[in-house]
């Protein structure tokens, strides 16, 4: 169960703050792309061959992200928990958005998984599940950013790097890549098969 609601986390955020970067919980436009941007760092440079699931999609904001840098898959799948977020993206991204539950959910394969945040308000043991779902689901691997550190929260999941290793270790990935001098709190994770 997580330490809080996380369809009332985002849906109150959508209602106060509309189809924005706010609007899924993010500070800003600008710190959401910056995430977006490290992730596309850590995927191959042609995606145009791929399949591209979102876990945690919220309003398709990667894809448009991905289409305005010109880097877009050949097949985007995102999927999300929450229904007016996978109504939204499709109507934004013309996509088969999914509605499923992405801890527990069997989830379709892709050649990479990303997600971008949707992470940060799950218990520990949520976020294992997630990590090991999205890992399994991928033929090459799954790209994350998360917080970053020791900081304690009520509302917030923060993961040392230590705890990153031990995970990647537990669902057997192969090859493990991190990013963490982009911004503060925040590191974004490859593990690749």
């Amino acid at each position: 169960m997580p330490r809080i609601d996380n369809e009332k986390f985002y849906i109150s955020a959508m209602e106060l703050h509309g189809l924005s970067a706010k609007g899924v919980n993010w500070n800003s436009r600008d710190s959401q792309e910056l995430r977006f941007k490290i992730i596309l760092e850590l995927l191959p440079s042609n995606l145009n061959e791929l399949t591209l699931a979102d876990a945690g999609c919220g309003f398709g904001d990667f894809y448009l992200y991905s289409k305005k840098e010109n880097r877009l898959p050949k097949e985007y799948l995102p999927i999300d928990s929450i229904e007016e977020m996978v109504r939204v993206t499709k109507e934004r991204t013309q996509s088969k958005a999914i509605l499923a539950d992405i801890c527990r959910d069997p989830l379709p394969s892709a050649s990479y998984y990303i997600c971008s945040g949707a992470m940060n308000i799950l218990e520990r043991f949520e976020t294992y599940l997630f990590m090991r779902n999205c890992y399994e689901s991928s033929q090459k691997g799954f790209i994350f950013n998360i917080l970053y550190g020791t900081k304690k929260s009520q509302t917030y999941n923060y993961l040392t790097l230590s705890q990153i290793r031990e995970i990647a270790s537990e669902i057997g990935v192969k090859e493990l890549k991190f990013k963490d001098n982009y911004m503060k709190n925040d590191i974004t994770v490859g593990f690749f098969k």
